[in-house]
C-alpha cells in the first residue's frame, strides 16, 4: 500500500505508540523507567511526546 499523500500533518515523532513494543522499549530506555511505567504515562497523559518526558522526568524525581 502506498502512502496517501492528502493526509498531512504533524509528524509521527511527536507521538509515542502504546501499540509498539520498539517504541515503548525505546522510551522507557531513554527515560530510565520500565516499559510498565511508560505504558501508565500514556495511559493518563496520552501519547504526546513532550508531555510524556516531563511526565517521566517527575515520575524519576519520586
Amino acid at each position: 500500500m502506498t502512502d496517501n499523500k492528502q493526509h498531512v500533518g504533524e509528524p509521527d515523532r511527536s507521538r509515542v505508540s502504546s501499540s509498539e513494543d520498539y517504541e515503548l522499549r525505546h522510551f522507557a530506555k531513554k527515560h530510565h523507567i520500565s516499559v510498565q511505567e511508560a505504558r501508565d504515562l500514556i495511559a493518563k497523559h496520552g501519547n504526546n511526546l513532550k508531555a510524556l518526558a516531563a511526565a517521566a522526568e517527575r515520575l524519576r524525581r519520586h
